[in-house]
């Protein structure tokens, strides 16, 4: 007779739709490091960031249709905004100063947040959540 595998009971076990959505995640994760962004600059030629929820974020843009949406929201379409087009995988990996996440296409309703943690961006610059994530 063949062994069998012990039964998962439902605490053991991650919902399926936790598993969807990690997968989901995984996949927009790939797409974005596979893919240059638009990062615009302050006037100190410094990433141009933002805090939240005591994180802070480097908005990086899609396309400049993107950037342009922001600039208007932010009532700032008036004036110039500097900015280089950096590969997604080198901004996580390189670029983020710790700690911070990236927030692409912020304030838009496909914008998604890449947050400061170890498998995201560099164990180095990486916030513990104590597994949570």
């Amino acid at each position: 007779m063949a062994p069998q595998a012990p039964e998962q009971t439902a605490s053991d076990a991650e919902p399926a739709d936790e598993v969807v959505a990690r997968r989901e995640f995984a996949h927009v994760l790939g797409e974005f490091r596979r893919n240059a962004v638009l990062v615009p600059f302050d006037a100190y030629g410094s990433l141009w960031t933002a805090e939240q929820g005591g994180v802070r974020w480097i908005c990086a843009f899609s396309d400049e249709e993107a950037l342009a949406d922001f600039a208007r929201a932010r009532g700032e379409a008036e004036r110039e905004w500097a900015y280089r087009t950096i590969l997604g995988a080198r901004l996580l990996d390189v670029m983020v100063p710790g700690p911070a996440g990236v927030a692409l296409d912020a304030g838009s309703d496909e914008g998604m947040l890449f947050p400061p943690v170890a498998g995201i961006v560099p164990d180095a610059v990486a916030v513990d959540l104590g597994g949570t994530v």
